[in-house]
């Protein structure tokens, strides 16, 4: 049964994903709104623009799902919180999953599921919470046939950079992204290395576990394409783009061209050209 949600999530010419992510709210840090102080009319606009998926989490997933029609996007529904992002981690970190989360899942119609997988330089109890929480979700996500999409993370010490800049050392995501696989991830959704041209490294320790790559944070449109027809090049199945289209000037746009490099091989000029 998990295949069959799979195919929801994945074009069925290209075997790609392009799931926007719109769940920043979910982690009660400053300045994650900036794009989405509105969520109807943020879903409404990336709705229009035609995404494979968009990443919600419970409380938002509604306005995703009580649109009307059967060509929208799948949800993927963000089933953990955790208050690790800030510049200081705070004397009591957490990662946190909803109750009866695969029956959520469920009701709300999700195509996936995606829970973190952190490492944080000066927090090994949230790694070992993260590693809790998946060996918890994976049954319960085989008995629903709900595919379980896992983010290992490796953060830089928070106080370098705030909790949403990652460490891009091809070495220790690599690794990151195999405990993932090991613990039963049926998709991973991973940063980019520093080094683009490595990131077939991580697609090999994945193996057979398709690979979408995160955005990170907000850069230019030329910048953010060249990096995606890189990593394509590279083997990922897939990009989870979040500030790049939610905080672009037309987020439509952005999308369709990110959409066309991901399921028909666009070169940048191109993309760009839809933009």
């Amino acid at each position: 049964m998990i295949n069959y949600r799979l195919r929801r999530l994945f074009n069925a010419k290209s075997n790609r994903c392009f799931d926007v992510a719109v769940d920043h709210g979910f982690f009660n840090q400053p300045g994650f709104l900036q794009g989405i102080e509105n969520m109807a009319s943020v879903v409404e606009t990336l709705v229009d623009a035609g995404p494979d998926a968009i990443q919600l989490t419970v409380g938002q997933a509604q306005y995703l799902q009580e649109l009307p029609g059967r060509q929208k996007p799948s949800l993927v529904l963000r089933t953990d919180v955790a208050n690790i992002y800030g510049k200081e981690l705070p004397s009591t970190a957490f990662s946190l999953i909803i109750e009866e989360t695969m029956l959520q899942a469920v009701r709300l119609d999700a195509a996936c599921v995606c829970v973190n997988l952190f490492q944080i330089p000066g927090a090994p109890e949230v790694h070992a919470q993260c590693v809790e929480n998946i060996l918890k979700l994976k049954p319960q996500a085989d008995d629903f046939g709900m595919p379980m999409m896992v983010e290992p993370l490796v953060f830089q010490p928070n106080a370098d950079a705030g909790g949403y800049m990652v460490n891009g050392d091809v070495t220790q995501i690599t690794h990151l992204v195999r405990q993932a696989v090991e613990l039963g991830a049926d998709i991973i959704k991973a940063d980019p290395t520093d080094d683009v041209s490595l990131y077939h490294q991580v697609i090999e320790v994945a193996g057979d576990t398709p690979v979408l790559v995160r955005g990170g944070g907000k850069v230019s449109d030329r910048e953010i394409l060249e990096r995606t027809g890189k990593l394509l090049e590279q083997g990922a199945s897939g990009i989870v783009y979040g500030r790049n289209v939610i905080q672009h000037a037309a987020p439509n746009r952005i999308v369709r061209a990110l959409m066309a490099m991901v399921h028909e091989d666009a070169n940048v000029e191109t993309a760009l050209a839809l933009i």
